[in-house]
């Protein structure tokens, strides 16, 4: 036996010398999961682990690949990272010794060290503690997304640091600050209001997605946020980021955004009645959320693709179906005429047309389209679809009840299974949602929310 042991450790340490010689980074390689559950064991890491390690180990391959280079698809592989990462605490410590590496070379403009930075703090992990403090203290104070991650930290050794950069002459790294403070309890943000006037418009755009938007998803904050948002909305003309700003504040428990939205839906300029009515609907669904009472009605206004760009969060250039989508998860009748344009063409060949597809097959009794996304997720389609076509189909499913439900689930699992070698690494994200989700992974489902789809199709990462 002792003999044996000698033998495994020292195949473990050529593997480990071989690696360093062939990519080390900074010196020294990326940990692999497996590695480190041979050096310490780890029961609870074991049961929580919902990620399989064929998975696991692509994604570290991915991450120590772009950090030897980096690739023009960095964004996409830092939002399928930020997807799953929840899923695998070892996938975690993996990107804590990924983001420290970036944090040393200063490289706070890769998507990977915003990723890192964001998925550790939101999983309240000990080691994004540590890098968060390292970030804090550094240049710019971290970047809009250390400052992002600190208002979901809970390290009380942040607190000095924000503190400090919170009485920064830079008035959008002080506000960052000081809104991390309120979001943490550590504010009454009466110095928040006095710097919102002080932001300029290229900063507050920037803020939107960099700082709010993820509040948005995250748990209310301190109402104490307020005045400084209603300062921010009276200078914004978007009515997409007006409604972030708006939604954070009446997560807050400030009605105010909701009550100004309703005016405007039935006293403003004709031609705007339409959006504000969505706005308002919005609002009530954000407030329902926040208290936890039941959700409004589905809106009644008939949505048209100039008036859901409006209402995202994105350049109206952009023309983001985002908000239609809203109005699709709350099975709004309403929105159905616009899904069935976007889902005409067949075979599907767009991401837009899949989602469509999902919410008419689930909400509105159209189960032939459960066959449309499970042809766009076989092998020969377009490849950059069928994850996502997968992830939609194993949504779609039980709307068709019974046994043909758990058939089309069995062929998503089955789909699953292939796309865990896919040559793209968004479909590698979406097979292992599917089979975290087939082994009743608390929190996963539905796979095809709106923040992961962002992150995984169009590496979006706020």
């Amino acid at each position: 036996m002792i003999k044996a042991k000698r033998m495994r450790d020292g195949a473990t340490a050529r593997r480990l010398d071989g690696a360093a010689r062939a990519g080390g980074v900074s010196g020294a390689p990326l940990a692999k999961a497996k590695e480190r559950e041979a050096q310490a064991e780890r029961p609870a890491l074991a049961r929580t682990e919902l990620l399989d390690k064929p998975a696991r180990a692509r994604f570290e391959e991915e991450i120590d690949g772009a950090l030897r280079r980096k690739s023009g698809s960095e964004a996409k592989l830092a939002g399928a990272v930020r997807a799953v990462a929840a899923l695998s605490p070892a996938l975690r410590a993996s990107l804590g010794e990924a983001t420290s590496v970036l944090l040393r070379r200063g490289a706070r403009q890769r998507e990977l060290y915003s990723c890192g930075l964001r998925s550790l703090a939101e999983a309240q992990d000990r080691q994004g503690a540590t890098l968060l403090r390292q970030a804090l203290a550094g240049d710019e104070a971290g970047g809009p997304a250390a400052l992002s991650a600190a208002c979901f930290s809970r390290d009380p050794d942040l607190s000095p640091l924000l503190a400090k950069v919170a009485a920064s002459r830079q008035s959008h790294l002080a506000f960052g600050a000081e809104l991390a403070r309120v979001a943490r309890g550590e504010s009454n943000g009466a110095l928040l209001a006095q710097l919102a006037p002080m932001i300029k418009e290229s900063h507050r755009i920037s803020m939107c997605v960099d700082l709010f938007a993820p509040l948005v998803r995250g748990n209310p904050i301190a109402a104490h946020v307020g005045p400084a948002l209603a300062v921010l909305r009276g200078a914004e003309r978007h009515l997409g980021r007006w409604l972030v700003l708006a939604e954070v504040a009446v997560k807050a428990g400030d009605l105010s955004p909701l009550v100004e939205a309703r005016s405007k839906a039935t006293d403003g300029p004709a031609s705007s009645r339409a959006a504000w009515s969505l706005v308002a609907w919005a609002l009530s669904e954000t407030d329902a959320s926040a208290r936890g009472t039941p959700q409004p009605p589905a809106p009644a206004t008939r949505p048209t693709l100039e008036l859901v760009a409006r209402l995202s969060d994105r350049p109206s250039a952009d023309r983001d179906t985002t908000f239609l989508f809203r109005m699709g998860r709350s099975a709004a009748s309403s929105a159905r005429a616009m899904l069935e344009t976007l889902a005409r063409t067949l075979p599907l060949t767009d991401e837009v047309g899949i989602r469509a597809a999902l919410y008419l097959a689930r909400d509105h009794g159209r189960h032939d389209l459960l066959a449309a996304l499970a042809d766009a997720a076989a092998p020969g389609r377009k490849e950059e679809l069928r994850g996502l076509a997968a992830a939609a189909l194993w949504d779609a499913s039980p709307a068709s009840g019974g046994e043909r439900s758990e058939t089309q689930r069995a062929r998503a699992r089955d789909l699953a299974e292939e796309l865990l070698s896919s040559r793209l690494v968004g479909n590698v994200a979406w097979a292992a949602m599917i089979r975290a989700a087939s082994r009743g992974g608390a929190g996963v489902e539905p796979l095809v929310a709106e923040t992961p789809f962002r992150w995984i199709q169009w590496g979006w990462l706020e």
